[in-house]
């Protein structure tokens, strides 16, 4: 049995999974590789039952999103350890390697996180802090925009987190994220009812309640381009919102649900206004928009 099973979820980023792939091959750890292709409509799947034929597809019938592609391919797999990966990465040769060394010998650890890097070299800023009361009001409000550097926001972004040295984080994203099998099956898995944000939010939420660590590893590499699949998606903003409001239900009550619905319409009000001048005033600098293309989005989210 191999260590390490590789869960990529895909939806139309052909190009780049063919890079996530080729990656993997180089890969100094052989693992078990799975796609999930969520209904591509751009050849992926194809690309992979033709190029990869070492790698084990299977197609979903519509975009499942990404929560249950990653259960999908938890339920398909074997190995002791799973990685979650984006099919908009690419794992260095030793990052594999490097990550499950360590959760071998820390048995304390259940997930281990690399160093997300951009095509330049540069460190993705992506490991946070868990949302909480405060977060919805700092976050995507005007508040944002007019306190950049509140409180909240350096704690929420952890922007006093150290890069260069390996250290515990709370919540690093799931482009990247290598767990043990048995700690994510404990906890059921990734939450479907946030199937595309927030479920790794409530992932490193439920770990920590469950009293299991997750370690950043700055040595271990992996390139990530960023919202590859999500750009495309025409509905992600309002997505983005719904499935806030979901983890704030799930982990704080109805009345938070109701609290993020008013914070949410704090920022879709600035926006209102905010266009009312832009048309008033066309060399005005635009304003944000919060929630998605259309009045009825917000409308829809109010009535989530």
């Amino acid at each position: 049995m191999k260590q390490v099973a590789v869960v990529i979820p895909s939806w139309n980023t052909a190009a780049l999974l063919a890079k996530c792939l080729g990656a993997l091959q180089r890969s100094t750890l052989e693992c078990e590789t799975l796609v999930v292709d969520n209904a591509s409509s751009d050849g992926s799947a194809e690309l992979v039952a033709r190029d990869f034929p070492r790698v084990a597809l299977l197609r979903n019938l519509r975009n499942e999103g990404f929560a249950k592609a990653c259960n999908q391919g938890l339920r398909a797999s074997s190995a002791p350890l799973v990685l979650l990966l984006n099919s908009d990465t690419e794992v260095a040769p030793d990052a594999l390697e490097r990550l499950a060394r360590f959760l071998e010998t820390h048995g304390e650890y259940a997930a281990a996180a690399p160093r997300l890097v951009e095509a330049d070299g540069s460190t993705q800023r992506a490991c946070m802090n868990l949302p909480n009361w405060s977060t919805p009001l700092w976050f995507g409000t005007p508040l944002e925009r007019w306190f950049p550097r509140s409180a909240e926001l350096q704690r929420y972004f952890a922007r006093d987190f150290d890069y260069e040295r390996d250290g515990d984080a709370a919540q690093p994203p799931a482009a990247a994220l290598l767990l043990r099998r048995s700690a994510l099956e404990a906890l059921g898995g990734l939450d479907e009812s946030m199937p595309l944000y927030f479920n790794d939010v409530d992932l490193a939420r439920r770990l920590l309640a469950a009293g299991w660590r997750t370690r950043y590893l700055c040595e271990a590499r992996v390139g990530h381009v960023g919202g590859a699949s999500t750009r495309a998606a025409p509905d992600r903003l309002e997505r983005w919102h719904l499935d806030r409001l979901v983890y704030f239900r799930k982990h704080h009550g109805r009345l938070a649900g109701a609290w993020v619905k008013a914070c949410t319409s704090f920022a879709w009000l600035d926006f209102a206004l905010g266009s009312a001048l832009d048309r008033a005033l066309p060399r005005r600098r635009r304003t944000p928009q919060p929630l998605g293309p259309t009045t009825r989005a917000f409308l829809r989210f109010l009535a989530g």
